[in-house]
């Protein structure tokens, strides 16, 4: 297995006030490449796919250690690693937020919600155009014309 690069120990509270204590690593350029074309459009509602999301997760986690205080770090390689040692849905999103604010510097300030309020201001509306031609007609219709408001309503505020 590949060693961790530029190896980050961090500190994330759980829900119940617990800190737990992980190892974040840099992406190796391959991976990081993966994970930065895949990762936003895979985690979008209706867009992405589950299955894909779920195994872009897995691939960014296996650059993450857990770092028990009393034994050696454990890489979270698999589901089950990962299940036994990010104690709930919080730190785990912690988790992957912080290993892409480590891996990628497009982010910028703000961090990752900043960075999905600048693709959903940019790149979305074009990628919602490039999908519309693909759903029914009478749906396809209905949302051209909730795009056109939005986007009237949108240039009358500006």
């Amino acid at each position: 297995m590949n060693e961790l690069i530029k190896p980050k120990e961090i500190q994330i509270t759980d829900m119940d006030g617990g800190v737990h204590t992980f190892v974040i690593s840099r992406l190796p350029y391959p991976v990081g490449r993966e994970v930065a074309a895949t990762y936003p459009v895979s985690n979008m509602p209706k867009v992405g796919d589950y299955k894909a999301s779920e195994a872009i997760m897995l691939k960014l986690m296996k650059y993450v250690a857990k770092q028990p205080e009393d034994s050696d770090m454990i890489r979270l390689t698999n589901m089950d690693l990962i299940a036994n040692h990010v104690p709930d849905a919080t730190v785990g999103l912690k988790l992957e937020a912080q290993m892409l604010a480590y891996n990628f510097d497009f982010f910028g300030q703000g961090g990752l919600s900043a960075f999905l309020k600048r693709f959903s201001e940019t790149r979305l509306p074009s990628i919602i155009k490039m999908l519309i031609p693909l759903l029914p007609p009478s749906l396809a219709q209905d949302f051209a014309d909730g795009l056109k408001s939005t986007t009237n309503a949108t240039s009358k505020t500006s």
